[in-house]
């Protein structure tokens, strides 16, 4: 994983929307009530319905919203959630990517660059986004979220609320609530 983010580092891959200012992002906060959502996804390529509410039965969700698939910054961020998978998944989180699209490239980008590890939920209009107060605002432009995680514990409370343009950090910031919420739980 460290291979990867200096590699994307290097390149300036984050940068595809380090030009969009983060100001006026006014996402859930922590300790908030995440909405309850139902959307079409996939994972591997295969679609289905996927509700938060059922998610959170099998443990905390981390929900990253992104802009757009297939974009530089946004596969680096599936490449990354795609290596921690395993990591989440042993801590007993799910991770579940949302994004403003369609259900068929919603699936590619799940085969193809979350590399089958975790669910990506289509997000047409970025309604749920707008849930979740992470609109991207831009002048006469289709409705996109900014790039946002949360953690979400089981009891639908946010733990983190974190929102950069660059995708690097946003691994960090999500496995350690997770982590945190493991330890408290014991």
């Amino acid at each position: 994983m460290k291979m990867l983010m200096k590699f994307a580092v290097s390149l300036g891959l984050g940068l595809s929307l380090a030009v969009l200012p983060a100001q006026g992002v006014a996402a859930l906060k922590q300790g908030a009530k995440a909405p309850d959502f139902t959307l079409n996804a996939a994972q591997g390529g295969k679609p289905f319905s996927l509700s938060l509410k059922q998610t959170l039965k099998k443990g905390p969700v981390v929900l990253y919203f992104f802009p757009a698939a297939f974009t530089p910054g946004c596969t680096i961020e599936a490449h990354l959630f795609a290596e921690s998978s395993d990591d989440f998944n042993r801590l007993g989180a799910r991770v579940v990517g949302v994004t403003a699209g369609n259900i068929e490239r919603v699936a590619e980008f799940s085969k193809s660059e979350c590399r089958d590890k975790f669910a990506v939920a289509a997000d047409p209009g970025a309604k749920v986004a707008a849930k979740y107060d992470t609109m991207l605002r831009r002048p006469n432009q289709p409705a996109i979220s900014n790039r946002t995680s949360f953690v979400i514990a089981p009891n639908g409370t946010i733990l983190l609320s974190y929102t950069d343009s660059k995708p690097q950090a946003h691994i960090e910031k999500t496995i350690t609530a997770v982590r945190a919420w493991k330890a408290g739980q014991r």
